[in-house]
């Protein structure tokens, strides 16, 4: 389980309905909604909020640096409210089912120094893509 809420407190953001309600809905260890389906949640929580609403907290998150902004191919972004735990991601090529993994060693040293070409490296993002089980039974 994330601990969204807990840091969003922490940091003294201040807690509207609608922010509360949105960070509700993310709030999980392998969430990865789109902006789209945190709505659809969101207004099962709370009818009156809006899709701009939505879109302008999720902005905002991830401006905040609590949640990532998840671009898989050409599907629309997903929001991971796992931002303060090193992982890479797992993808079903087909459905587009994101979770996270947590693989052992250190990706930026399987980087030789020879395909550095003097970058200094400060971040690493892996993608392992395949079908998930529902895709690869189907």
């Amino acid at each position: 389980m994330s601990d969204l809420l807990e840091r969003l407190r922490g940091r003294g953001w201040r807690m509207t309905a609608q922010r509360r309600v949105v960070a509700e809905v993310l709030d999980g260890e392998h969430v990865h909604l789109t902006a789209d389906e945190v709505h659809a949640r969101a207004v099962a929580k709370l009818p009156e909020i809006s899709r701009a609403t939505v879109y302008n907290t999720l902005g905002e998150l991830v401006s905040l640096g609590e949640v990532l902004e998840v671009a898989t191919d050409k599907r629309a972004k997903r929001y991971d409210p796992n931002a303060h735990r090193p992982h890479h991601h797992l993808v079903c090529a087909n459905c587009g089912t994101i979770r996270d993994v947590h693989p052992m060693g250190n990706p930026l040293a399987d980087l030789p120094d020879s395909e550095r070409f003097g970058f200094t490296v400060s971040d690493v993002e892996v993608t392992y893509r395949g079908l998930c089980p529902n895709c690869a039974a189907a």
